[in-house]
Formats: structure tokens, sequence, C-alpha cells
């Protein structure tokens, strides 16, 4: 149970609270030396280098697929990730090949709808449904414009939504056109299973301390080494040449770590999640029938729920949840120090969802381990913002 005065944390998406494991593994790795030196010191850092690095590729090879480690390549999180991935020239079969066009999707992370180094002219950003969803005509219809190597790069999960881009149809929508896929695996990776195989993907974006590691970690994972970018930091020959720089060995570490509980949780808590991300959207919407959950008839993230109700504006609402005890973000809190309203919001808007855009949604995303306490404290909170906003209860709509 949480009492009045205890804080409460509902703002994972923005970053999972650091894991028990974690932190001892980054703790353990202080002592370490450089994993490149070739010494005994040395080698037991290389030692606890790969070991997370097979942490890592055990996460995203699922049902029996397996992935080399050598195919995950370290950086200093997503948005390095990215900035590689979305590159207009690749390596392929050991021959460089100009990608000329990038597809992505309206309502993405910041890392890859702002297009990498891709020239503006050559980005084309994909409209969404009501609830999110990619516009798979339009898709199919970028694809097939051109004969000319293309990218489509997206969010796989929506880090302020949770919306599930649907990966089957993606693929069915691209298929026989020269078009790389990279997904943006940030959100999903230690919430659902990733199976990098199963997603027919070129490579997969992962983020450390979206699942309880060190901050300023996270990894390329490829399908194959032959498949690739070119190094977006040149220098020495880390990283099997494809990223410059000594590893930050304790975020590494820590980034295995987290990799590793991710996989053990999976296993028999993830249902867990479901139901209290049902319960709290039921109550919100029994109690204030005028609150609309943005993304609700799609396939969407366990932990996520993202709620704009009329007059409730959620900058408004994030402050006066916060002097109540509850983090909680009014967007991706990789924007949401800006002013201005959330792009994801204005896209669902834009597509003919019935919401003010310039109220912002807040969005509540939690772990494995929030209870249900907290929760229910989120919903009387915020039915007290709704209400003193000039809400109606369902009492007072049924009359």
């Amino acid at each position: 149970m949480t009492s009045r005065d205890e804080r409460i944390y509902l703002d994972h998406n923005a970053s999972a609270p650091l894991l028990p494991e974690a932190r001892e593994a980054a703790v353990a790795a202080l002592a370490l030396a450089n994993p490149s030196s070739t010494h005994r010191e040395g080698r037991a850092a290389r030692a606890a280098c790969e070991a997370a690095r097979l942490a890592v590729a055990r996460l995203v090879g699922g049902d029996g697929d397996v992935v080399p480690p050598e195919n995950v390549i370290f950086t200093s999180g997503a948005t390095e990730a990215a900035a590689q991935l979305l590159s207009p020239r690749w390596l392929v079969g050991g021959e460089t090949v100009d990608i000329f066009r990038l597809a992505v999707i309206e309502t993405d992370h910041p890392a890859t709808r702002e297009g990498g180094s891709f020239a503006p002219a050559a980005i084309t950003r994909l409209p969404v449904d009501r609830d999110g969803v990619v516009d798979l005509r339009a898709l199919a219809e970028w694809a097939s414009a051109s004969e000319a190597p293309g990218l489509f790069a997206l969010s796989w999960a929506n880090s302020e939504t949770g919306v599930i881009q649907p990966l089957a149809a993606i693929r069915d929508a691209i298929a026989g056109r020269p078009v790389r896929l990279v997904l943006d695996a940030a959100q999903m990776a230690g919430r659902l299973p990733v199976n990098l195989a199963a997603t027919g993907a070129d490579a997969v974006i992962l983020s450390g301390h979206k699942m309880g590691a060190l901050k300023g970690v996270g990894a390329i994972v490829l399908a194959s080494l032959s498949t690739r970018p070119f190094a977006l930091l040149r220098g020495g020959g880390q990283e099997r040449g494809m990223r410059a720089g000594t590893e930050a060995l304790p975020a590494i570490a820590s980034f295995g770590a987290a990799a590793e509980a991710a996989s053990r949780r999976l296993e028999g808590l993830q249902s867990s999640l479901y139901d209290r991300r049902a319960w709290l959207e039921q109550q919100v919407s029994s109690r204030l029938p005028g609150a609309a959950i943005l993304g609700r008839d799609a396939e969407r993230l366990p932990n996520t729920a993202a709620i704009v109700h009329p007059g409730v504006k959620a900058e408004t609402a994030q402050i006066a949840l916060d002097l109540a005890g509850i983090a909680v973000s009014a967007g991706s809190a990789c924007s949401s120090g800006k002013v201005g309203p959330s792009h994801v919001v204005a896209a669902l808007a834009d597509a003919g969802l019935p919401i003010d855009p310039g109220l912002g949604a807040i969005r509540v995303s939690f772990g494995f381990e929030t209870e249900k306490s907290a929760l229910e404290r989120f919903v009387r909170e915020y039915e007290r913002l709704a209400l003193r906003a000039g809400a109606k209860t369902t009492r007072e709509v049924a009359a």
C-alpha cells in the first residue's frame, strides 16, 4: 500500500527505475580496466562486456532463434543508434549501397521522425489513423513509388500512447520492394517479447535505461553483419569497427543485468501489466465519461495509458499531480520540457479523433513492481483535477 505522503513514480516510459541487479553490475564494473587492453585486467573487463552483449542478444532472440552476440553494437543510447542507422549509405555484402529515400511515421519519436542524416527532401512522413496506427496504404504507395533503394524506420511502440505498429501488415506493404526496415524497440524490449528474426527487420534499436539499466547506454542489434550502416563515430576499432570509443563498461554491465532480468520477468509477469492497465482505464472511463484513452482500439504496450479529458490541460495536470506526489508525463520526456502541443496528439486529431490537441495527454506508464494502490491514488487525484476543471461524473451524465 502507498501512503498519502509517499511519492509514486508512473513515468517508466521516460526512464525505468534502476534495477538492483543493474546497480550491482555497474558498481562491480567500476573497478575494471579498459576492455581493449590485453593484460589480465583488460581481459576481465572484456569478459564483462561480452557477457552483457550475450545477455542483450538473448533478449531479442526468442523461440529458438539465436542472435549472434557479435551482432550487438553498444552505443550511448537509442538516439545515437538511430542516428547511425538512419543513414543514406549502408554496407551490403561488402558493397556500398546508397539509400535515396526514407519513410517515417508522423507520430514517431524525434530520434527517427527527424530523419537522421537524410536530406529533408528525401524524407516522407506517413500519416496515421485515429488510433495512431500507420496508414498502410500510404506506406505501400511510398514503397512502390520508386525502384530506388529506401529505408522505413519506425518506433515499434509509441512512447506516448503505447500503440504498437502491426509488423506483419507492414512487411506485406513493403514486400518485394527495395526497402530496408529499422525498428526502434526502445519501448518494447523488456515489456513484451522481441524476436529479431521474426520481425523481418534489418536492425532493432534498444535503450538500456528504459528497462532499468543506467542511462547512457543503448544498442544496435543487426539481423546480419553483412547488412549494416557505416560507423557514425570513427577512430578506434571498438565494437568491431562500428562504434569508436572506449566502451562505457559500468553502463554496459548494467544493461546486461537489466536484459537478463527482463528475460526472466517476461516469462511470468507480462499478464499482470495488462490487468493493471485494464483496471486503470476502466476506472478512469467509468468515473469520467468524457475522458479519452488514446489508441484504445489498437494493440498497445501493457504498461501505458494516455488520457485526454476536455478542459484538463496536460501540462497543468502534470504539475498538479507532481505536487500531489505522483510523477507522470505530459508527453515524451525527450520533448515534454518544450512549450507546445504533442505532435502525437496533434496527428491523432488530424486523423479525426475528436480531441483538442492543445490540451495534450497525460501519460501513465508503470512497471512490473507498480502496486495497484499506486494506480488507485492516481485515479483519485486525476478525477479531482478533472472535476475542478468542470468535468461531469458518471452520475451527472446519466441524469
